[in-house]
């Protein structure tokens, strides 16, 4: 079982920032592949940003040049830095960590940001 625990999520100002963090809980082995997705009211989930255990970074088109995601293997803790938030940012937002055969996912974090 892999537990990802999520943080950092708010309300903030358009052109505001704020950081995502999430770290797997008890963990005792790497992985690999670790990212954020996001989900809008009444919108299917997009991929935000991935990275690998060596670094090798993918971000969905509407937050290139914007958010930048970062990762520390020692403990499998992820971030994701946003810069210059839209509104069209609002979303909850999930960390993911697929492991073992299964696509594990955080609780989500709502960020929220206001024009």
């Amino acid at each position: 079982q892999v537990q990802l625990v999520e943080s950092g999520g708010g309300l903030v100002q358009a052109g505001g920032s704020l950081r995502l963090s999430c770290t797997v809980a008890r963990s005792v082995f790497n992985i690999n592949l670790m990212g954020w997705y996001r989900q809008a009211l009444n919108k299917q989930r997009e991929l935000v940003a991935t990275i690998t255990s060596g670094k090798t970074t993918n971000y969905g088109d509407s937050v290139k040049g914007r958010f930048t995601i970062s990762r520390n293997n020692a403990n499998n803790t992820v971030w994701l830095q946003m810069n210059s938030l839209k509104p069209e940012d609002t979303a909850v937002y999930y960390c993911n960590a697929p492991a073992f055969g299964h696509n594990y996912w955080g609780q989500g974090t709502q960020v929220t940001v206001s024009s």
